[in-house]
C-alpha cells in the first residue's frame, strides 16, 4: 500500500475511526494491539514473510531492555547490548549486505590473482529494514547509556517499532520522543488534525506533481547503456535532485500528517535543504532522523569533534562512508558518501560555512552533481554519466529531442510554471512547516491555497507511473 493510492486512503480511512473508537472506549492497551495488527497488515501487503523479522527484532530488543534494566553490571549490559547488535545488524547485514560483500572480496581476490568461487543468493531486500532497525536499535543502545528507562509495556514497544505512518521510511525516531506517545488515553484534537490534513496535501502534491513528474524525465534522460549528451546528463541530475528531495519530503509530511490524525508527533525530517549555504548546513535539513542517528551513534563515539584535527576529520569522513553504504550496497554509495565527508572536511578545514546568500546556488550546484552516483544504476552507468559531461561537442547538438519527443512540451511548461511557485513556498517554509505557514496566512489565502493544490493533484499529477517512493528501495 502506498500513500498515493486509493487502497491508502480506505485503509487508513477504515483505521482512522476504529482507532479513536477503540481509544474511547477501552483500554489503551487494546489500541495498541490494534494499531500493531494495521501496522502488520500495512507492511504484509508488502511481502507478509518479513514479517518475522520486525517481531523478532522487537522481541529481542524488548527483553533486553527490561534486562539492562534490571542489571547494575556494566559487563551484562555490555553483553546485552552486544545481541541486540548482533540480531539488528545480522538481520540488515545478511539482507542488505551480503552479495555486495561475497562480490567485493571475489573482485578485490581478483586483482592479485587469487580467483576463488562464491556464491551469492537472490535475496529480496525486506523494504524499510534499514530504518526500523535504526529506530529499535537506538531504544537499546540509550538505555544502556541511562538516558533512557526500560518500558515494561510490550504493546507500546510493539507499536512504537511497527507504527504504519512511518514503518517503511522513517522519520526514524527515538524512543524518547514516541515510545512514550502510546502510553496513556489520546484526545482527539480538532487542529493537530487539520494540520495532518494540510501536511497530507502538500506530500501529495509534492509527490504527484513535482516528484513523479521530474522522475519521469529524469528516466528519459538518464538512461543506462545508452549514449547522451552533457547537457542532457547535467538536467537530468538536476531533475533528480527535485525528484528526490519532493519524493521524499513528501513521504515525511504525509508520515507526519497522517501521525497527527492519530494524536502522534513525529519530528520534522526536512526543512528546506536545498536553500542551505554550506553542505554542513544541507545536512542539517536533509533527512534530519538519520543525520541525528549518525551524529549520536556513530560520529560522537568514534570521537566526534575531539581529539587532534585529523582525528576530527577521520570520524566525519568515516560517518559519511558509513552513511553512503546505509543507503545501498553498492560502490556508489559509497562514493557518493565519501564525496559529501570529503567536501564537509573542505568547509571545516578552510571555514567555509557561515551566513553568504552567493554559497547558496554553489552548494545546490555541487548537491546536484553529487547525486549522480547517487542515481547511477552502477559503477557502469556512472562512469557513462561523468563521460557525457566532458563530451563537449555533445553541447552543442539537438540533445532536447530525446527529452521532448516524448514528454509533452506543453505540459512541461505548465509544469515550470508551477514548479516556480513551488520554489516561492518553499522559500517562504525555511522557518516553519507547511502547517504553520498555512495557519499564519488569511481565509482567503489559505483556501486558496488548498484549491491551487487540489486542482495541480488533479491536472499535473502523474499517475502513468509507479506509484513507489524512492526510500522504498532503502
Amino acid at each position: 500500500m502506498i500513500f498515493n493510492s486509493i487502497s491508502f486512503a480506505l485503509f487508513f480511512l477504515l483505521f482512522f475511526n476504529l482507532y479513536w473508537l477503540i481509544n474511547r472506549k477501552l483500554h489503551p492497551g487494546f489500541r495498541n494491539a490494534f494499531t500493531i495488527a494495521a501496522s502488520y497488515f500495512f507492511y504484509g501487503c508488502w511481502d507478509w514473510r518479513f514479517l518475522g523479522l520486525i517481531i523478532i527484532s522487537s522481541g529481542v530488543d524488548f527483553w533486553v531492555g527490561q534486562a539492562m534494566g534490571k542489571t547494575e553490571k556494566a559487563s551484562a549490559q555490555k553483553a546485552l547490548l552486544l545481541g541486540s547488535l548482533l540480531v539488528n545488524l545480522g538481520f540488515l547485514g545478511f539482507f542488505k549486505y551480503y552479495n555486495f560483500f561475497v562480490d567485493s572480496l571475489r573482485e578485490l581476490l581478483a586483482l592479485f590473482d587469487l580467483p576463488i568461487q562464491t556464491h551469492t543468493l537472490e535475496i529480496i531486500l525486506p523494504v524499510g529494514i534499514s530504518f526500523y532497525t535504526f529506530q529499535t536499535m537506538s531504544y537499546t543502545i540509550d538505555i544502556y547509556r541511562r538516558q533512557l528507562e526500560p518500558t515494561r509495556d510490550p504493546l507500546a514497544f510493539f507499536a512504537f517499532v511497527s507504527f504504519f505512518p512511518q514503518l517503511v521510511a522513517g522519520p526514524i525516531e527515538r524512543a524518547s520522543q514516541l515510545l512514550k506517545q502510546f502510553e496513556g488515553r489520546k484526545v482527539f484534537q480538532y487542529q493537530e488534525a487539520v494540520g495532518g490534513l494540510r501536511l497530507i496535501l502538500w506530500g501529495l502534491f509534492k509527490k504527484t506533481v513535482i516528484a513523479d513528474n521530474f522522475g519521469q524525465m529524469t528516466d528519459l534522460l538518464l538512461v543506462a547503456g545508452e549514449a547522451s549528451s552533457g547537457p542532457a546528463t547535467l538536467l537530468g541530475s538536476l531533475f533528480f535532485a527535485l525528484q528526490i528531495y519532493a519524493d521524499f519530503s513528501a513521504y515525511s509530511d504525509i508520515a507526519i500528517g497522517c501521525s497527527r490524525l492519530l494524536g502522534m508527533r513525529l519530528m520534522q525530517n526536512f526543512q528546506t535543504p536545498y536553500f542551505s549555504t554550506s553542505l554542513r548546513m544541507f545536512w542539517h535539513r536533509w533527512h534530519i532522523s538519520l543525520s541525528t542517528w549518525f551524529r549520536d551513534y556513530v560520529y560522537i563515539p568514534l570521537g566526534g569533534n575531539r581529539g587532534q584535527q585529523w582525528q576530527v576529520h577521520r570520524n566525519l569522513f568515516l560517518t559519511f562512508v558509513l552513511s553512503g553504504l546505509w543507503h545501498g550496497a553498492q560502490f556508489t554509495f559509497l562514493i557518493w558518501g565519501a564525496l559529501h565527508g570529503l567536501i564537509l572536511i573542505v568547509e571545516r578545514q578552510f571555514k567555509l560555512e557561515g551566513p553568504g546568500r552567493w554559497r547558496m546556488p554553489l552548494v545546490f550546484l555541487l548537491v546536484v552533481l553529487f547525486w549522480m552516483p547517487f542515481r547511477a544504476e552502477d559503477m557502469g552507468h556512472l562512469n557513462e554519466l561523468l563521460s557525457a559531461i566532458f563530451q563537449l561537442d555533445s553541447y552543442t547538438s539537438a540533445w532536447y529531442h530525446s527529452l521532448f519527443s516524448v514528454y509533452p512540451i506543453r505540459r512541461f511548461v505548465a509544469l515550470s510554471i508551477v514548479f516556480f511557485l513551488f520554489t516561492l513556498v518553499e522559500w517562504q517554509l525555511q522557518k516553519a512547516d507547511f502547517n504553520e505557514w498555512v495557519q499564519t496566512q488569511q481565509k482567503p489565502i489559505r483556501y486558496a491555497c488548498y484549491y491551487a493544490l487540489l486542482m495541480g493533484i488533479l491536472f499535473l499529477g502523474n499517475f502513468s507511473v509507479k506509484p513507489q517512493f524512492i526510500y522504498f528501495q532503502f
